[in-house]
């Protein structure tokens, strides 16, 4: 299929937003929720997992193969897509504090084997979110699977079961009375941003079975817009959670 440029653009401004929030919050400290920054900050990182749940629905569903050579060559190209700068930012990043880390942490970091067994040890503000990338494309294929199948009823229920464990990190194990820094490790596990990986594929899903006139896709985003805006939250970041 073309490529979606629409998708890039998307990407492109959600990248300069985060890449604004962090110089900011940096020079002029944290922003609470009822900030449009402060919504970027959390909300752009959610964006990007959405999108890139959609991304490769569009690229795979179809011409992905369920077998030995398949995977590899899905997980070749995620491969050489993911770890060199990844391996550059981390070893930047520990040349750069003076301090040499522990080895086993070095080696979960630079395998990306941290992103499944320490989520939250990183050398570098965002690999965090990296390592939650390498879980989603672990679990891909076997979304693709379920996709496949004639039967939709092991789809519904895998989805429902992700759904359910958002809901149970969003309103349960995260405490709303407590700062978002405090409960960091929790927020970050891929466990608790799974959901919004399938969401973009299940986006990508729809979009075979659904397609709105210009008219319905002004509205939608404009709407979308002001909700991300303007919705009352206030308070520490984590109310927007």
């Amino acid at each position: 299929m073309s490529r979606i440029y629409s998708l890039d653009y998307l990407r492109g401004i959600v990248a300069c937003g985060i890449m604004i929030f962090h110089y900011t919050t940096w020079t002029f400290g944290e922003f609470d929720s009822n900030f449009f920054l402060g919504r970027l900050g959390l909300y752009g990182v959610s964006i990007f997992y959405i999108l890139s749940g959609l991304t490769l629905f569009l690229v795979y569903s179809q011409k992905m193969k369920i077998d030995l050579s398949g995977l590899k060559s899905f997980f070749v190209k995620r491969i050489f897509r993911i770890f060199p700068l990844m391996w550059l930012v981390t070893l930047t990043a520990i040349f750069l504090s003076g301090q040499w880390p522990d080895w086993f942490n070095l080696f979960l970091n630079l395998s990306g084997l941290f992103s499944v067994f320490k989520w939250d040890v990183a050398f570098s503000p965002g690999i965090w979110s990296i390592g939650n990338e390498l879980v989603f494309y672990m679990l891909f294929p076997l979304v693709i699977f379920l996709f496949r199948l004639r039967n939709p009823i092991f789809l519904i229920v895998f989805c429902s079961v992700v759904f359910v464990v958002y809901c149970c990190f969003a309103f349960g194990l995260l405490q709303n009375d407590n700062p978002l820094n405090t409960q960091w490790k929790m927020y970050i596990n891929p466990l608790n941003q799974f959901f919004l990986f399938l969401a973009g594929i299940l986006i990508g899903v729809a979009n075979k079975h659904i397609k709105l006139n210009n008219l319905s896709a002004i509205l939608l985003i404009l709407t979308s817009i002001g909700l991300f805006s303007f919705y009352p939250v206030v308070g520490d970041k984590i109310a927007l959670v």
